[in-house]
């Protein structure tokens, strides 16, 4: 399974994470709109790091949940100050840094599967996954 773990502490790092999502999402095979919905969910997992926890880290890796089916993850995950209510920080339009609140709701919206666990004063894990069928000939 291949995988990259990228450390997020700068606006630049994210496009590294960003530009080793898009190379594994190629790899695999996905769409065009597919690798769209990855990149732009790795930009706002990856400016909600440096936002909300001061840095994180990405990891981005090839996932597989049968023969037929293969997905691209990507893991958000720092030490920063949790979320105390993930149910208000799901809500669109909310934020706590005075910007349009899409975020969280959009990568879960642009992805097959979302979880989310935090705990405060602890950090938080964001999990997003993009499946897609393996064609076979």
């Amino acid at each position: 399974m291949e995988s990259t773990i990228v450390r997020i502490q700068r606006e630049a790092d994210i496009y590294i994470a960003l530009s080793a999502g898009r190379r594994l999402a190629g790899k695999l095979q996905f769409n065009e709109n597919d690798r769209t919905r990855i990149e732009i969910c790795i930009l706002e997992l990856g400016h909600n790091l440096i936002r909300h926890a001061g840095g994180g880290e990405l990891a981005i890796s090839a996932v597989y949940h049968d023969q037929a089916t293969i997905g691209l993850a990507i893991e958000a995950r720092d030490q920063g100050p949790g979320i105390p209510d993930i149910e208000l920080a799901m809500r669109d339009g909310y934020s706590t840094t005075h910007s349009l609140g899409a975020g969280l709701p959009g990568v879960r919206r642009l992805m097959d599967e979302f979880q989310i666990h935090s705990t405060p004063g602890e950090g938080t894990i964001v999990r997003a996954v993009k499946w897609r069928s393996i064609r076979r000939y």
